[in-house]
């Protein structure tokens, strides 16, 4: 019988999984709080502090954590170093200085920061879009009046 183990392939590791998946649950509860609390209700010193502290947790593991776990997992796992190029299928990547047709030279290591910026980049827009419809969740919807064919409202006094 052939037992494998999962969780011990080269391109899984626990601890970046883990903290990736852990933030996206911590998101997800910031929406279901904004989807229960009224929007009109102020918050207490203490919801304020709670709160300010849990963003903070937050974005400490989205752009802290989660980056250096990806990086401590190529560097030491998949062996994605500056010493390791990248010469691609069929040797279409393969540098000039080794006898190719590419320009310069490409590392795993490019390759690894690229995707950290990639991270970076996800996060941030969740964080914009999350921040975003806090701040607009409970504003008035204005009604669409009708205009005239010079842009003037079509409205009748009463």
């Amino acid at each position: 019988m052939l037992a494998i183990d999962i969780l011990r392939w080269p391109g899984m590791n626990q601890a970046f999984l883990f903290s990736f998946f852990l933030t996206l649950v911590l998101i997800g509860g910031i929406i279901v709080v904004g989807m229960r609390r009224p929007a009109d209700r102020k918050a207490t010193w203490g919801e304020a502090i709670f709160g300010a502290t849990y963003v903070f947790a937050v974005m400490f593991i989205a752009f802290g954590v989660v980056p250096h776990q990806f990086i401590d997992h190529a560097d030491k796992e998949l062996g994605w170093r500056k010493d390791n190029l990248i010469f691609g299928p069929f040797d279409i990547l393969k540098p000039q200085s080794f006898g190719g047709q590419f320009p310069f030279d490409v590392s795993y290591e490019a390759i690894r920061d690229i995707i950290v910026v990639v991270i970076h980049v996800f996060y941030f827009v969740i964080m914009g879009l999350i921040f975003a419809w806090w701040q607009k969740r409970g504003a008035a919807k204005t009604k669409e009046v009708a205009t005239s064919s010079y842009g003037r409202p079509l409205a009748r006094k009463a």
